[in-house]
């Protein structure tokens, strides 16, 4: 799980998009509501972007391989 905030970050979306869309039931992949926060299983959003690239991203949403870094491309 990774929060919406950093779900929603690797997605390019902005903050107030974000919450509204979770509110709305609109998030591109499934949310969790626990207690007042929200949640997002990497799977699912793993499937979203196709796999590309993400295992550089913690649980957190931290990019662990440096706040400057940015995944490379596939070839082929």
């Amino acid at each position: 799980m990774i929060s919406l905030l950093a779900a929603g970050r690797l997605l390019g979306l902005s903050r107030s998009t974000i919450y509204r869309l979770a509110k709305a039931g609109a998030f591109p992949c499934r949310v969790l509501r626990i207690g007042g926060r929200y949640a997002v299983p990497v799977r699912g959003l793993r499937a979203l972007l196709d796999h590309t690239n993400l295992d550089h991203i913690n649980e957190d949403g931290i990019n662990e391989d440096g706040p400057n870094s940015r995944p490379t491309p596939e070839k082929g």
